[in-house]
């Protein structure tokens, strides 16, 4: 029994070599509108992706765009000297979670108060490649 979990743990960690991940941590947008962007790029390829979200006039699109930068400079540094291109690089799993919410009071009429929730979330961007790069297309 212990040699499986040892097991599953090496294929973890191999996994963990092919694929990249950035994340985005307290993001003052509420989860629902970060959802709608994320959407859009899903399993779409990293160039198509750029494109859309720089395109792309919410609010959200500018964030992610940043947190899609930073996993390609995160699988860059793990591929030095590979070129994006050859690994044709796409975005496997993107996921928005909610974070904390502050809770704030806003006056109402007749002496009540009413709740305010400002969201946050927490988004999480995990790329891939479609072909398997090996030393041989490196050089």
């Amino acid at each position: 029994m212990g040699k499986r979990k040892h097991n599953s743990a090496e294929v973890k960690k191999a996994e963990m070599k092919t694929t990249y991940i950035a994340k985005l941590t307290d993001v003052p947008t509420s989860p629902r509108k970060m959802r709608i962007v994320a959407d859009l790029v899903r399993l779409n390829d990293v160039e198509q992706a750029l494109a859309i979200l720089k395109h792309s006039p919410k609010e959200a699109s500018g964030r992610l765009y940043k947190l899609l930068l930073s996993a390609i400079a995160n699988w860059q540094a793990k591929n030095e000297g590979a070129r994006m291109e050859d690994a044709q690089l796409y975005i496997k799993e993107i996921f928005v979670d909610s974070a904390r919410q502050l809770k704030r009071i806003r006056t109402a009429p007749q002496g009540r108060a009413h709740r305010i929730r400002k969201r946050s979330n927490h988004v999480t961007l995990i790329l891939d490649s479609r072909v398997e790069l090996t030393e041989d297309n490196n050089n």
